[in-house]
């Protein structure tokens, strides 16, 4: 039966290491990475047509936007910090047919690689526009089911469960997974 999901509300940890470090009263943007496929153009010396041929996944950034200043945030910016964070986000999406709250949650690692102030403008809010680079994993859950996992150490990639590059991997002799 068709439906609509939206998203009503969104809160971010940016390490889970500490339940202090929650976001949801300054947060105002979340953007999960993008999940874009990589193609080469390929023009068979024996074809009058190219074509394009997917040879991967294009890399994994994520953003989001706060309110005020974030100091310790801030801190994870940069060389100085030179281990990956895990930021955790929550939605709450809501199923418009049956009224139902539905816990949508992104997991990812990587690295606070940028940290963009708003302008300033006296008699109004400044914020920060930040950027999570250098994801090396990431996990996508709707209703408690995973639909998207990815780890760049182990190579998996799954979509809702099923691994997508098990006879690579095993191939390839790569440890790791399911």
């Amino acid at each position: 039966m068709s439906t609509i999901y939206l998203m009503e509300a969104a809160n971010l940890f940016c390490g889970d290491d500490d339940p202090t470090a929650s976001k949801h009263l300054t947060l105002t943007e979340l953007q999960l990475p993008n999940l874009q496929e990589a193609y080469q153009d390929h023009q068979p010396g024996g074809s009058r047509v190219q074509i394009e041929v997917a040879v991967g996944i294009q890399k994994l950034e994520a953003s989001f936007k706060l309110a005020g200043w974030d100091p310790d945030l801030l801190a994870q910016f940069g060389l100085g910090a030179s281990a990956r964070k895990k930021f955790t986000a929550y939605g709450v999406i809501r199923n418009k047919r049956s009224g139902a709250a539905i816990e949508a949650k992104a997991v990812l690692e990587g690295r606070l690689g940028a940290a963009s102030p708003d302008v300033f403008q006296r008699g109004e809010m400044q914020g920060f526009d930040y950027t999570i680079s250098e994801i090396l994993h990431y996990e996508l859950h709707f209703e408690g089911t995973e639909t998207y996992y990815w780890d760049f150490f182990t190579s998996d990639w799954r979509v809702n469960g099923v691994s997508q590059n098990a006879d690579e991997r095993a191939i390839l002799r790569i440890p790791g997974g399911l």
